[in-house]
């Protein structure tokens, strides 16, 4: 719900203000990059103007604005609001005319805010003063109920030094940093339900990500590559000025050989060889580490042993945002952004799987047990990946 006369919207972040001004003026600058990317992308007008702390949308179009501008890293919130005069009447008359427009029963509230000192009320005056001019313009159709703890109606006002800000809702965003903030990483996109989650994470902490998916070949299938494409498109929609295009990497190969010839430590020799693969790439593509989307425990491969036999084939750290979370949190967070509904297109790749899981892996037996090529069967196999394009 917006404000009569709307034009502009409030963004606001949170871990940005913590920072230095140096950094913080670095990232706010990235900010508005990524916010007119985002609008542009998805066909909504705006011009955004980069202002300390709170950045601003000037939109003929302001619900559907803050709504993008809210799928940008870094932001905690936005909201479509009307610009005002930092002076008490027009703020005091359009606060009047938002509730004619808007207020039809119940409680409301006035939530009040002010930056410097200029202006010649604090906080607490221009509340009540508000709330007076709120009940004075609705008097006449209902009787109203003032409520400071639990409104079912809110009229917000911010007052800075040039300019007020009125408002009624806030949409939530992401949080984290801007993205471009921070080094890229590598993702190893599996097509499964946590891989997807995973890259979202990082990129909600600012670093673009190069998707990865390692083709199983006959393990596989095109079901199966089809959930990882789709599941980077969906990520790409949140990122379009850093999309990357799906690096497909032929591992059938080498699948093959592990099914025929591993039982026991199958799955970790194949996590080694996906992390070589992602290695490659990100010596390629200047990446600054590796992430997946393993959680302590969800399967046999991912317990504490056995991740710590994984990671030494890599001298890249590994990041695992998802690592202590459960798979429901994980699902849940899937449908929120978006990725669940393609990340369960029926696959076969559970086919790949050993009969006899390995729970407690050693080291020293699982590189006896591996190919002794698995560093060179990455290397070659990333010679030859694909480029898939996933707008």
């Amino acid at each position: 719900m917006e404000p009569p006369g709307a034009d502009t919207v409030v963004v606001r972040y949170g871990d940005m203000s913590t920072k230095s001004s140096r950094v913080r003026r670095g990232m706010e600058k990235r900010l508005v990059e990524n916010i007119e990317a985002l609008l542009e992308d998805r066909g909504v007008g705006g011009d955004v103007e980069r202002r300390p702390t709170r950045p601003l949308v000037w939109t003929d179009e302001p619900t559907a604005a803050a709504e993008v501008a809210a799928d940008a890293f870094g932001v905690v919130s936005t909201s479509p609001a009307r610009s005002l005069l930092a002076k008490p009447d027009p703020i005091l008359d359009a606060m009047a005319e938002t509730a004619e427009a808007h207020y039809d029963g119940g409680s409301f509230a006035v939530s009040a805010r002010r930056a410097g000192d200029t202006f010649p009320m604090d906080s607490e005056d221009l509340g009540r003063e508000g709330g007076q001019a709120i009940w004075d313009a609705v008097e006449g159709d209902f009787e109203p109920e003032v409520d400071l703890d639990d409104p079912d109606f809110t009229v917000n006002v911010e007052v800075r030094e040039d300019a007020a800000f009125l408002y009624l809702d806030e949409m939530a965003g992401p949080g984290g940093l801007p993205l471009g903030s921070q080094r890229p990483v590598v993702a190893l996109v599996s097509g499964g339900i946590d891989s997807p989650v995973a890259a979202y994470e990082m990129l909600r902490k600012g670093c673009p990500v190069v998707p990865v998916y390692v083709d199983l070949g006959e393990y596989g299938g095109q079901d199966h590559r089809a959930r990882a494409v789709e599941t980077v498109r969906t990520l790409g929609s949140y990122a379009p000025n850093f999309r990357e295009p799906l690096r497909v990497v032929p591992g059938g190969e080498t699948v093959e050989l592990l099914a025929a010839d591993l039982e026991q430590g199958r799955m970790l020799a194949f996590r080694r060889f996906c992390l070589a693969v992602a290695e490659e790439v990100a010596l390629d593509a200047g990446a600054a580490g590796i992430v997946t989307g393993e959680a302590i425990g969800q399967k046999s491969s991912q317990t504490t042993q056995n991740l710590s036999v994984t990671d030494p084939l890599t001298d890249l750290p590994v990041f695992r945002p998802l690592l202590t979370m459960d798979k429901n949190s994980i699902t849940e967070r899937a449908r929120e952004i978006g990725t669940f509904t393609d990340s369960t297109i029926p696959a076969g790749c559970n086919r790949f799987a050993p009969v006899q899981a390995e729970t407690n892996a050693r080291l020293d037996r699982l590189r006896e047990l591996e190919p002794d090529d698995l560093r060179e069967r990455a290397r070659d196999a990333v010679a030859d990946l694909e480029l898939v394009e996933c707008h």
